[in-house]
């Protein structure tokens, strides 16, 4: 099995292909990372309940089992491994045994990712490290290791990539994170131009304000940010973040419309569509609602 993906010709390419849909989710395959919580559980479960048979990956055995009893009490089929998307040797065997009980994937979604936050010149390298083993190279593992089986497969596929509102407008604190997410945005855009001429299409989606565990995980918040401003922080995203199952609903959508670039929850297409019209006002905007929040 090739775990590589083949560059096509782009010479011939005129611009015109866009990413293919998978309209009809019922008995599909789709498989999803870090489904254990937030996202990536509540988007198992929103394609569960389209009729969607499911592959489920988490790094926590705890968080897969219930959701995998979760799908099986809708009577479909469920595959669960535990796995680290950081892990390439990992990831290999994870796609191995994918392949030999179902074959190549309908829809493969990269949620798995983690938060880091913290001033950038107090945020400690092996932070860095971490954020990028698992936000970036976790995406490229699993575009890797099942993108040319979606090829080779042929018919309409579709290769999900969780981003961030972060990867297009990012705020001060969240380096590491940012960058992460950058680097999503740019192999999904690349990626989306590589395979224009088969039937695999690229979504890159960029959720706002969501409200998930991400922003209270152990670890995620640098030692310079004080106790006060990361409770601030998370009545914050309890206040004002959607919930997971918004995001989920959104890829569903994309997924069975073809669309290349998903912008859902608060801030995502506003800060958007501010950034196309002036990055200065941008940060202008950013750093006052930071200073605001304690943040600079």
């Amino acid at each position: 099995m090739a775990h590589g993906i083949t560059p096509k010709d782009l010479s011939t390419f005129d611009g015109s292909a866009i990413a293919m849909a998978v309209p009809q989710l019922e008995d599909k395959w789709v498989l999803v990372t870090g489904a254990g919580s937030g996202i990536g559980r509540a988007t198992a479960m929103a394609f569960a309940r389209r009729g969607a048979r499911l592959v489920i990956a988490d790094n926590d055995p705890e968080a897969l089992d219930e959701v995998g009893l979760e799908i099986a009490g809708l009577r479909l089929e469920c595959i669960a491994f535990r796995v680290d998307v950081a892990d390439e040797a990992a990831m290999l065997r994870f796609a191995r045994a994918v392949h030999v009980l179902i074959g190549a994937v309908d829809v493969l979604i990269n949620n798995a990712g983690i938060g880091y936050l913290g001033p950038f010149l107090y945020s400690p390298l092996e932070s860095w490290r971490r954020v990028l083993d698992i936000n970036v190279m976790g995406v490229v593992h699993g575009c890797h290791v099942f993108g040319q089986d979606m090829v080779n497969a042929g018919g309409a596929r579709q290769i999900v990539n969780v981003a961030s509102l972060a990867g297009i407008a990012p705020a001060p604190n969240m380096s590491a994170y940012a960058a992460s997410k950058h680097a999503v945005m740019g192999l999904s855009d690349v990626l989306s131009m590589e395979l224009a001429d088969t039937e695999v299409g690229v979504t890159a989606v960029c959720p706002g304000i969501i409200n998930t565990p991400i922003t209270t995980a152990a670890g995620a918040i640098s030692s310079a940010i004080s106790l006060a401003q990361a409770d601030k922080l998370r009545a914050y995203y309890e206040t004002n973040g959607a919930s997971p199952d918004v995001v989920a609903q959104a890829i569903v959508d994309a997924v069975r419309s073809g669309r290349s670039l998903v912008l859902v929850g608060p801030y995502a297409k506003r800060m958007y569509h501010l950034k196309r019209l002036s990055r200065a006002l941008t940060k202008a905007l950013t750093i006052s609602d930071a200073r605001k929040n304690g943040y600079l």
